[in-house]
This record gives C-alpha cells, structure tokens and sequence, in this order.
C-alpha cells in the first residue's frame, strides 16, 4: 500500500454510487476520478514516483487518491501463450519473440515504443488453424473461472465500480497478424479473419457465461486498439458486416444482466466506426483521442445521452504548461456538468509532461471537478 500525496476529493457518496449516477445522467456529489495512468518511464524520470517508491499504475492511482475502479478479466485469448524469447540482440537493438508469437526489433532497454514487427505467426489459414486447435480451444481447463475466489475479492457490498471485461473481436487480431498482416488477410483470407472473430467471440461469450450469474457487474469493458489517426486499421464495411455481429451477440448477454454501461478502450479516429459501436450496444469511448477523434464535446453534441466518454483530455495540453492546461479543462465544464463523460487524460500521460505540471492539471481538475 502506497502512502497517498494527495486527498480523496471530498464527497458523500460511494465511488460505486458516483460512477453509476455520473455515467446514467443522474445529480453526483461531485465528478469521479480516474486517471488512465502512465508510461512506464514515468516511473523512472518523475522524483515524485522514486521518492515514493511507486513503480506501477496500481500505486500511481494510490499515491494520487484516484476514485478506485475495478474490472474482472478471464483466459480470453491464446492458451497457452507463446514463450517470450530473446532470439538476438546487435547494438542497441534485439530480436524477440513475444507471448503472441511475433517476431519484433525492440530496444534493448526495453523503453516503451512501438516495436519493429518481422515476422508473425499466422501468415496464411494453415497457420491460423494450428494456433486455432493448440491455443484457443474453449473448453482448455485453463479457462474455467474461479468464482468463489472473484465473490471474495469483489464482495456484494463493495463501494468501488465493478466491471466485466469482454475482450477484443478485432483489436487481439490485428496483434496476431500484425497491422500490414491484417490488411492483408481481410483481402486474401477474409473466411480466416472472420473465424478469428468468431473465436474470439465465442472465447468471451464462455467467459461471460461462468461470471454473470453470479455478480451485479455496474459496467463492461473491452479492448479495440484499431484505429489510427486517419480512421480504423479495416474498412468500415468489414467492421459493419463482420464485428458488429459479434458485439450485439456480447450485447445481449450483458443487457439481460442489466449492464447498460459499455465501454472500449479504442485509439485514433474512431468517427468512422463510433455509430456501429454504438448500434451494437458499446455506449462509452476510452480514452477518446483529441487529436485523432476531436474536442469530446462535439460527440457528446452529436449522439446526445445515448454516448459517454471516459477520457478527452488532450495530452498535448498536460505538455503545454499551466494556461494550456487551464484552457481545455474550462472547455470540458458544460459536458460535465452535463453528465455521462469522465475527464481523464486521453492515454497514458507521456514522459515529457513535466511532474510540476501535472500536478498542476490535478490542482485545476479538482478545482473545476471537485
């Protein structure tokens, strides 16, 4: 347990009770807060962390005091995982194979980056076939869930938001295939790229199946890191015709669980795709990308109450200094006053925004938010 720098925001209501009027348009004490977190050089350039020993985002959210929020996630995906192996290393560069089987140049420091992928595991659907039978079998031991030990941990009267993570159905994919490997399969292989979302999906469906019954989850969550500044990584009409099927199959079974909250953590310019998302039932962004996706305002203009956000507030600002800082966030009061949008840095607060000024944007949050 981390020894907090800074106060809980003073408050009369559980983070529970918080998260749930502010995400459903109800009055809130005051707005939640989260933060999404930090890169991992944070950890080692900010004094703040090394004087208190925070090396982690788990300790990062402690040492600030953020409003706790928690999801539960199951063997989703490759089972078993790739074994991460360093083929070569030359200069300041090494070759690795990582837990999905791709073969990347990466630093040797290990420095967050995008890594140089080379080469993938799946190329073409005999590869896929193979992973398909060794990897991804749904009724593998290693994907029954332990719910006497999940009812424990996240008791019935537990005062934080609890979620139910339901997985990727394209973003997982595209890390298999790689980004030029995907856009290549959706032409040449487009039956092998629909069976890995259908795989996907079934994986998350037998998931959701164990743990429903058994916890009175107050939102969803996923993953879909597949757009980039210019719009999603596959066309709209595959997204359409291909995943959207797949989210309105998880859909179903999360709204006779009465969860009307659904968000995915997506990147980029998610324009393009924002109204099949929501078609399907996923009703909330993470982490809402400003410079790729806009000002989180003309969003929430456009859809009205049927969007949230988590997320939208421009990165590049937090790197501006104070006025910058003060500028955006006095841009964001309407939409949160107006309920349904959680403001939080738009990713993982980079390493060049200075300590100071980031205590700075958490002065001002508190201030305009608290």
């Amino acid at each position: 347990m981390v020894e907090p720098m800074r106060s809980t925001w003073e408050g009369e209501m559980t983070p529970r009770k918080r998260f749930n009027n502010q995400m459903n348009y109800k009055p809130v004490d005051r707005c939640f807060n989260r933060e999404f977190g930090f890169w991992e050089e944070n950890f080692k350039k900010w004094n703040l962390f090394r004087e208190h020993n925070v090396v982690n985002n788990h300790q990062a959210a402690q040492l600030f005091s953020f409003d706790p929020i928690v999801d539960i996630g199951g063997n989703i995906w490759l089972e078993p995982a790739f074994e991460y192996k360093v083929i070569k290393e030359t200069g300041d560069k090494k070759i690795i194979r990582n837990e999905e089987g791709l073969t990347a140049e990466i630093p040797k420091d290990e420095h967050e980056t995008i890594p140089h992928f080379v080469d993938s595991a799946v190329k073409k659907p005999s590869d896929w076939e193979k992973i398909k039978e060794n990897r991804m079998q749904i009724d593998d031991p290693a994907r029954k869930v332990d719910i006497p030990a999940l009812k424990q941990k996240h008791p019935a009267d537990r005062e934080y938001p609890l979620g139910v993570h339901c997985g990727s159905m394209i973003g997982k994919i595209r890390d298999l295939l790689t980004f030029e490997g995907l856009a290549y399969a959706v032409h040449d292989y487009p039956d092998m790229v629909e069976d890995m979302v259908e795989t996907c999906c079934l994986l998350v469906e037998n998931f959701l199946d164990q743990v429903l019954p058994h916890f009175e989850f107050d939102f969803a969550s996923g993953w879909e890191d597949i757009c980039f500044k210019s719009g999603p990584l596959v066309s709209v009409d595959f997204f359409r015709s291909v995943v959207v099927p797949r989210y309105k199959r998880i859909g179903k079974k999360l709204h006779q669980s009465d969860i009307n909250i659904w968000y995915t953590d997506c990147d980029g310019d998610i324009n393009p795709i924002l109204p099949y998302m929501m078609e399907a039932g996923i009703n909330c962004m993470f982490p809402f990308e400003v410079n790729s996706s806009g000002h989180p305002g003309k969003a929430l203009e456009k859809y009205g109450k049927e969007l949230r956000i988590m997320g939208g507030v421009d990165k590049m600002a937090l790197g501006s200094g104070p006025k910058k800082i003060d500028e955006y966030l006095e841009s964001l009061v309407p939409y949160v006053k107006r309920g349904g949008f959680i403001p939080h840095v738009d990713h993982r607060c980079p390493p060049d925004v200075k300590e100071e000024d980031y205590l700075y944007y958490l002065d001002k949050k508190e201030e305009l938010f608290g």
